[in-house]
């Protein structure tokens, strides 16, 4: 059994980008740990919220999904997020972006050495879409597995990412979903996500789509029924989302199939 800890930057960044692989980990018997870096309190405010803090809400949310994709251990780093590039609350003295990456990263590290960490999953370089938050998490990530091996700790580091040579294909092949276009600037002025010359390797977690699903499900506060993920049929949510895609820093590229446990 191998311990794999994933670490997102919001609550529901677990179920869209990972959901899969975190379900399929848990099948196959192994241990994860899932780390939320930020609270989401700068997402969309929904008009149930009554009582509750935004927080507060996506706290339980994350929770709920992280049942339901059975992860063992859920942490939070306790930062707040940050808000999209160029926001006032970029500004705020607890935002993730504002966070000493050193500081951060041995939050982390104590994390990953407590639970023995063999796999440590973060983001590519710019986050896949340039939101501060994602981009603080390659280098959080990136700096904690730094720290564990220097300590003389063996921990595998992966880098989650969107397939754009991928999901500009799909976009080309099916003219009804115009208004998306992955090749434009996204928050940080790059494009969205990753080519498949970039991508190293290609999880299939197409068995466990339903679950990935459900995981997003519970996020109510941010994707409603009405949204784009939970109106696709399940044949076309099975193509889209049943890959998910991983850069693992000084392997060759090509997106060709693999499982990093």
């Amino acid at each position: 059994m191998s311990t794999v800890v994933f670490l997102h930057a919001h609550p529901d960044d677990e179920s869209i980008a990972t959901g899969g692989s975190i379900s399929r980990a848990v099948h196959e018997g192994h241990r994860v740990v899932l780390v939320m870096a930020t609270d989401g309190r700068h997402g969309e405010t929904p008009a149930d919220l009554g009582d509750d803090t935004l927080p507060e809400r996506r706290r339980r949310e994350t929770e709920d999904s992280a049942r339901i994709l059975g992860v063992d251990d859920l942490r939070w780093l306790g930062y707040h997020d940050s808000g999209m590039t160029g926001w006032a609350q970029n500004q705020e003295p607890q935002a993730f972006v504002r966070a000493d990456v050193d500081d951060a990263a041995r939050r982390l590290a104590d994390v990953l050495e407590e639970v023995a960490a063999d796999v440590i999953v973060c983001y590519d370089w710019h986050g896949g879409y340039g939101h501060p938050d994602h981009i603080q998490v390659h280098r959080v990530g990136h700096r904690a597995a730094e720290i564990v091996r220097d300590a003389g700790r063996s921990v595998r580091l992966l880098e989650s990412t969107m397939n754009r040579t991928r999901i500009a294909k799909m976009m080309s092949e099916n003219p009804e979903n115009e208004g998306f276009d992955p090749e434009q600037p996204a928050d940080d002025g790059n494009p969205f996500g990753s080519t498949e010359d970039e991508i190293t390797m290609a999880v299939d977690v197409s068995a466990f789509v339903d679950t990935k699903r459900a995981s997003i499900a519970c996020h109510r506060s941010q994707i409603t029924d009405s949204s784009f993920f939970l109106q696709m049929p399940p044949e076309v949510f099975a193509m889209a989302f049943g890959t998910e895609w991983f850069i693992e820093p000084g392997q060759p590229g090509g997106a060709r199939p693999g499982w990093f446990l």
